[in-house]
Order: structure tokens, then sequence, then C-alpha cells
């Protein structure tokens, strides 16, 4: 199921349904900037349906078509190589002709691929303010609202910088598919202000614990001595800008493999959210409590983005530590759960995510290993590279955010006994 998720949202079906719906990509000439997880695969689509582009590919992982350049840049915290790759797509983006054409492709990822500092502000701050947020539990939405303040490239800026027709086609990997949200929106107007990054800065530890030339620049955007990002259409007006792939379609790819195995498809139409831990609780509680005592094979089929507060000093990520603590709240059932980065990176480790069951819990202790530690230590990969249960896919070639599944044996009663 998870794999046919990822087909569903591969980066060549994503691109290749966008080409059949786009008419002026088919015989126009155009520039191509590609940035984010998904950038090499996502620009080899183009150019196997294009012939003689040029332009640039920034990611993590893969190359660049011939024709495009290849830089390899710094994710989850930017690094130098991130600046270097906003400089080189500000200078792609401001040397196109106003009678040109640039095809913009976003993934997930791209705000720390492409990130260089606003004027004033030292990299090394900006660096240390995105470390220190992530550490703190930001989610995307808050997180995106201080880096496009922290920029020369989001929140629109990127399409501003641009004089010919900018096409956007975005990957998305956040929640709501908001296309101001998705790789800190570098094509799009920007809702969020100076008031609102600081106000994150705020609850996520105080304005005082951050760097301070930080704080002075929002501090100065926030009376007007610093220009706000675009905030109206009509300041991007030869700017186009759509999701073409998204959680929805993955979550598709999954049901149409449970139905044909015989399962029947609930889907939770709220995304699962917040603490990795209490969400996997929450999320099970909601399964049974919609279910019941089903009698029947059931598979629930949900996606979202979920968030670790980093307190331990163990290796793990956000869908490993859901996959745990639901292994706690599933144990002696006849339930599975799963937990997968689409993008196939879970955290600082080579897992996607994991997999329990019912007896998930039992092979612990019969190890000796006692799984709530491990979950107070944020240490979930050590914890399934002894009991197992990792979903290893390596990187891949999208990025829709994290699908959980939930599989549910016949005539299980309520509590999946």
């Amino acid at each position: 199921m998870a794999d046919a998720a990822l087909q569903a949202v591969s980066a060549r079906a994503v691109v290749t349904d966008a080409f059949r719906a786009c008419e002026w990509v088919s015989a126009a000439p155009f520039a191509v900037l590609a940035v984010g997880k998904a950038a090499s695969a996502m620009a080899y689509a183009c150019t196997a349906l294009h012939d003689n582009l040029t332009g640039l590919v920034i990611g993590t992982h893969g190359d660049a078509p011939a024709g495009l350049h290849w830089i390899e840049s710094a994710h989850p915290v930017p690094d130098a190589r991130s600046e270097r790759a906003a400089r080189a797509a500000l200078r792609l983006v401001s040397e196109c002709a106003p009678n040109g054409q640039l095809l913009v492709l976003v993934s997930g990822g791209a705000s720390s691929l492409m990130a260089a500092a606003a004027d004033g502000v030292a990299f090394a701050d900006k660096q240390a303010v995105i470390g220190r947020l992530l550490a703190e539990g930001a989610d995307i939405r808050a997180l995106n609202c201080v880096r496009k303040h922290l920029s020369t490239v989001k929140g629109g800026r990127l399409a501003r910088a641009c004089r010919a027709r900018l096409d956007a086609w975005l990957l998305s990997d956040v929640i709501g598919d908001d296309p101001s949200v998705i790789g800190s929106g570098p094509t799009v107007p920007d809702p969020t202000t100076f008031g609102d990054a600081l106000r994150v800065l705020d609850r996520l530890g105080g304005r005082a614990t951050y760097s301070a030339p930080v704080v002075a620049h929002l501090e100065a955007g926030v009376a007007g001595r610093i220009g706000e990002t675009p905030k109206r259409l009509a300041d991007l007006a030869r700017v186009t800008t759509r999701v073409i792939g998204a959680a929805g379609r993955a979550i598709d790819g999954a049901a149409a493999v449970a139905l044909a195995l015989g399962y029947e498809i609930v889907r939770r139409p709220t995304p699962v959210t917040g603490e990795a831990r209490q969400a996997a609780a929450e999320h099970l509680a909601w399964v049974r409590a919609t279910l019941g005592a089903p009698g029947r094979p059931v598979c629930v089929l949900s996606s979202g983005e979920t968030t670790v507060r980093v307190t331990g000093r163990g290796r793990g990520g956000r869908n490993q530590e859901f996959a745990l603590a639901a292994a706690m709240a599933i144990a002696g059932t006849t339930w599975c759960v799963a937990s997968v980065g689409t993008d196939g990176v879970d955290g600082p480790t080579d897992a996607a995510g994991a997999w329990v069951d019912g007896l998930t819990l039992d092979r612990a202790r019969r190890l000796g290993l006692d799984p709530m530690a491990y979950l107070q230590d944020n240490d979930s990969w050590s914890f399934f590279r002894r009991v197992g249960g990792h979903v290893t896919t390596g990187p891949t070639d999208t990025n829709v955010g994290d699908l959980q599944i939930v599989l549910i044996a016949a005539d299980s009663d309520s509590d999946g006994r």
C-alpha cells in the first residue's frame, strides 16, 4: 500500500499529468528552476517530455539532466550550500528576458535548500534560528513564517525578481496544500507578516532567547523600516502557481491496493498533526470511536505531519516516534499500524518510518527492552533496529507529507482483540 501511494505521487506521474493539462509547455522553449527533495526527478520528468531545456536543479540527492546545472544543498537546516543555491536561483530568475518563460518546480524541502538571508542578517544567525525552531517543535507554518521574513527568495520574493512569464508547479508536503506554505511560497503572495514571525519566536522560547540581530530585523519590519513580502496577486501579475500533487493522490494509490486485497476503506477527513506520540494515541482513539466493532477487514488511511519536541539524546524521526507510541496503544490486538514519510527520510535516519502490530511490545520485552525508555529518549530508530519494523525506501522522488495506514483484521472487537 505504501509503495502504491509513492508511485501515485511520483515526480514522473505528477509532472506528466501537468504537461498534459498545460498547452504552452508542449511547444514553447522555457527555462526550468527545480528545487526540493524531488527536484532531480521532476527535472528529469520535464526533459523526458520537452527537448533543449536550460536552468537549475537544487536538491538533496540525484543530479541534473543534460542542459541543466545541478546544485546539491542542505536540509533540514540550511548551510552555505543553501545560500549559494538561492543566489544562483535569483540570478537565473532575474536574467530571464521579459518575453521568456520560466517553469519553477517546487517540492518539499525547498525552504532549506534555497535559503539566502535578508540584508542585515548574518546567515549563521538565520541558521541558528531555524535550528532552534526545529528543536522547539515548530510546525511548518510557524517555521515558514519566520523563514519568509529572514529571506531574499521566500514569500513571493523569487517571483517578484522575475520579468518573464513564470509558471510554478508545486508538489505539496503541507497540510491543506497552501501554496504560500509549500517551500515557503517563493512564487505566491505571503499572508504572514513580520509581526506574525515575532509572535512565533515569543511562543517558542521567547524572543530574548534568539539571535539579537534576527529579532532586531523582525522588529524593524514591524516598525515599517523594512519592506514586507508581496501581499497581492497584482504584485505578481505574470505568475501562475498551482499544486500538481498532494497527499490525497497518495491515499488514492494506497486505497486501490487495499480494496484489491479485500479491505473496506475508511479515510480520515482531518489531518494527523501535533506531537507525534500524542498524535498516535489520539488517532487510534479516533479509529476506535469511528469504527466501533467492525467485524470486517478495514484499512484506515490518513495523512498529515506531526512534530517532535526533542528532549532526549537518541535518534529517530516523527514517523518512527508515531509508530512506537502506536505500538503501546495496540499491544495485544490484531491491528497493524504504519507511519511513513513519503520523501523516504524520517528525521536524521536512514528509515522512512516504521510499522508495528499487536505483538511488537512482546518482541521488545523478550529482548529486554523498555519501549517507554526509548520513547522518552527520542530513540525510536534504535528501538526498531533491535525489534524490527523499519520501513526503508531510501530517498524517493516525491514528498507529500506523511502517510498513516491502520489495518484491522476481520471479527475484531472495538479494541482490535
